[in-house]
C-alpha cells in the first residue's frame, strides 16, 4: 500500500494554504512519525545489498566498497557485459563475501520486479539498495528524441522509484535499511550535451526527498550521492570530454578528477548506521568543483 507523505488534506486546497490552515494535520502526518535513532555497529555485517549497474564503473567500485562492511551477500545487477560480471563476483568473493551477478534490464518494471523477487526468494531480506544503473545519451536538449529521452527516464528515474518501492517492501520485514541513488552535478547545473541525463537525474533527486519522508517511519533511509566529473566509460562517449576535463581540472580545489572509488566511499558511508541522521539529502562529492562554479 502506498502511503502519502501528506494525507487527510483536501486536494482542492493549495499546499501553502493547507499548511497554514491545518498545521496539526501536517504534524500528525505519518511523514513526521518517529523513527529509531541509529545504534549498534556501523557496519552492515550480515545484511544483503543489491547494486544495480554493479559490475562496472561506479557500481563495481561500490560493490567492492560494500564488501568491506562484511555483509552476508552482494547482488550486482548488470546488463550485457558478462566478463565484467564474472570478474566483479570473483573479486567480491575474494573479500570473503557471498556474491552473485544477475543479468537484467532495470528500466523494465517487470524485469525489475523479478530481480527483487529473486533476492527475496534466495536471501529472504534486503538491507541496502543502490540505484546506480544509468543510461547516457549526449546531445543538446533541442536534439533529444522522444524515444531516447523516455528510455533515459525509465532507466535513470523510473528504475530508482520502482526499485525503491520494491526494496522498501523487503526492508520493512527486517526492520529497515538504506537506499542510495547515484546522481551528478548536471542535475542542477547546465553541462554541454547533458540535458537528457541531467534532467533525469534531477527527477531522481526529487523522488529521493519524497521517499525519504515517506519511508523514515519504517527506518528506511534514502539519500543521493552526486559526483563531480568522474571519467567513467559512459562519460568517455561525451563529445565534449576533453574540454570538460580541462575545465574541471582548472576549477577543482582538490587538483584532480574524481575516481569511481571516491564516489563509492561516500555511497558506502551512507549505507552504515553512522549516517542515520542524514535524510533525503543530495551529498555532493566533487573535490570542491561546485564551490568554484
Amino acid at each position: 500500500m502506498t502511503v502519502s507523505c501528506v494525507h487527510s488534506v483536501a486536494e482542492s486546497e493549495p499546499l501553502h494554504e493547507q499548511y497554514h490552515d491545518h498545521p496539526a494535520r501536517f504534524r500528525r502526518s505519518r511523514c513526521f512519525a518517529r523513527s529509531q535513532p541509529a545504534s549498534g555497529p556501523v557496519t552492515m555485517e550480515g545484511g544483503v545489498a543489491l547494486v544495480t549497474g554493479g559490475t562496472r564503473g561506479i557500481g563495481r567500485a561500490t560493490s567492492l566498497r560494500l564488501a568491506r562492511e562484511r555483509p552476508r551477500a552482494i547482488i550486482a545487477a548488470y546488463c550485457l557485459d558478462h566478463d565484467a560480471a564474472r570478474k566483479t563476483v570473483a573479486d567480491v568473493k575474494s573479500l570473503g563475501v557471498e556474491a552473485e551477478a544477475v543479468a537484467t534490464n532495470v528500466g523494465d518494471p517487470v524485469l525489475l520486479e523479478k530481480l527483487f523477487q529473486h533476492v527475496e526468494d534466495r536471501y529472504g531480506r534486503l538491507d541496502v539498495f543502490i540505484s546506480n544503473a544509468a543510461r547516457a545519451s549526449f546531445a543538446p536538449a533541442m536534439e533529444l528524441s522522444a524515444r531516447g529521452y523516455a528510455r533515459m527516464m525509465e532507466l535513470n528515474a523510473q528504475a530508482f522509484l520502482i526499485g525503491s518501492q520494491l526494496a522498501a517492501r523487503l526492508m520493512k520485514k527486517s526492520g529497515g535499511g538504506n537506499i542510495v541513488g547515484v546522481s551528478s552535478l548536471g542535475s542542477q547545473r547546465c553541462s554541454p550535451q547533458y540535458a537528457g541525463l541531467g534532467s533525469s537525474k534531477a527527477a531522481l533527486e526529487s523522488l529521493a526527498r519524497y521517499l525519504a519522508c515517506e519511508l523514515a517511519p519504517d527506518n528506511i533511509n534514502v539519500n543521493v550521492v552526486s559526483g563531480g566529473y568522474i571519467d567513467t566509460e559512459s562519460m568517455k562517449m561525451n563529445p565534449e570530454r576533453d574540454r570538460l576535463i580541462a575545465h574541471v581540472l582548472s576549477r577543482t580545489p582538490a587538483g584532480r578528477l574524481g575516481t569511481e572509488e571516491d564516489l563509492a566511499e561516500v555511497i558506502g558511508f551512507l549505507c552504515t548506521k553512522a549516517s542515520g541522521w542524514i535524510r533525503g539529502q543530495v551529498l555532493v562529492a566533487d573535490g570542491g568543483f561546485s564551490l568554484t562554479m
